[in-house]
């Protein structure tokens, strides 16, 4: 059995409401992304996907996976297990963080599509075609999930032994994990950036060839169009900054000063409230679907009017 956590470690303990406010999440994210998933893969049955539906599905999974992720977090939450703390210190984080991240690049790749159609409208780019989106989605997939494998074997082989059960994975690192640790965090910081950068790249331009379609074709119907796509742009854009910038403004200082005290707890403690945001983009991200896909719109639309008639026409948001 192991004996209670030192003072020192006692001191970085989670918000009291963090596990309730996950468990919400997670009631609320697993049925409602595993709905989508499951209209995505009929789709992909009944008719040809495009690049959009591709990125769309992909982000999707990435979120169900964050769901399923979820519960080995709220058990090393409420539990003070030594095998609960390892498993999650060693599997549950690196899926956590793998399908964050995945959620934040696919994000990007849906942004950049919808750039592409709009400020480049005339042909079809090479990175707009299926292959492409499929072939692209298969790298950023092999590319998150080395360096979770990596981490989670190295854990288990190079872990420290200790007396406690601490509240952190940091104390359980050896020399090697705190520095793959540190590389990946840094890497993920600048993949976060880049992305983030990129987007308001992408909303700045559909919004600056929104307003020179206004100009010019003042109220016709493809500036109209330009409007709905610039205010998808935003959603998307909006949802990102919400749910991913709090986390990364205090991920990488508590990367390399958790060891600091007082600076240490205060930034785990931010860090800490900065995930329970940042996983509300499972919850959120449906609003992407709802705005970007109008087949998904319809079919929603079509079960909640069961009664009506069902070859009555809807109005759907989208392009």
């Amino acid at each position: 059995m192991s004996t209670p956590a030192t003072p020192c470690d006692a001191v970085y303990r989670p918000p009291p409401a963090a596990a309730a406010q996950l468990i919400l999440v997670f009631l609320v994210g697993l049925p409602l992304n595993g709905f989508i998933l499951k209209f995505y893969i009929g789709q992909a049955q009944q008719q040809a996907l495009s690049s959009l539906m591709v990125y769309l599905k992909n982000l999707t999974a990435a979120d169900f996976l964050l769901c399923l992720s979820l519960p080995l977090r709220i058990a090393h939450y409420g539990s003070k297990s030594f095998i609960i703390q390892r498993l999650y210190c060693s599997f549950g984080t690196s899926a956590f963080y793998m399908n964050m991240y995945a959620s934040i690049i696919f994000m990007c790749y849906i942004a950049a599509n919808r750039y592409l159609k709009i400020v480049h409208p005339s042909g079809t780019h090479v990175l707009q075609s299926v292959r492409a989106a499929h072939i692209i989605s298969m790298v950023t997939w092999v590319c998150l999930l080395a360096p979770s494998v990596t981490y989670s074997i190295l854990f288990f082989i190079t872990q420290k032994a200790l007396t406690f059960t601490p509240s952190r994975c940091e104390p359980l690192f050896s020399a090697s994990i705190s520095l793959l640790f540190k590389i990946v965090h840094t890497l993920c910081s600048i993949i976060f950036l880049l992305v983030f950068i990129s987007l308001v790249f992408f909303y700045y331009s559909t919004s600056r060839r929104v307003l020179q379609a206004q100009q010019t074709q003042l109220a016709s119907s493809g500036s109209e169009k330009l409007v709905k796509s610039r205010r998808n742009m935003l959603v998307l854009v909006s949802i990102f900054c919400v749910c991913f910038v709090p986390y990364h403004l205090v991920r990488l200082p508590g990367t390399f000063l958790w060891n600091s005290y007082p600076v240490g707890p205060v930034l785990y403690y931010l860090k800490e409230v900065a995930i329970m945001v940042s996983v509300f983009n499972i919850c959120l991200d449906p609003l992407v679907y709802f705005f970007l896909c109008k087949t998904f719109w319809a079919q929603v639309r079509k079960m909640s009017r069961r009664v009506d008639d069902p070859n009555e026409q809807t109005n759907e948001p989208g392009e």
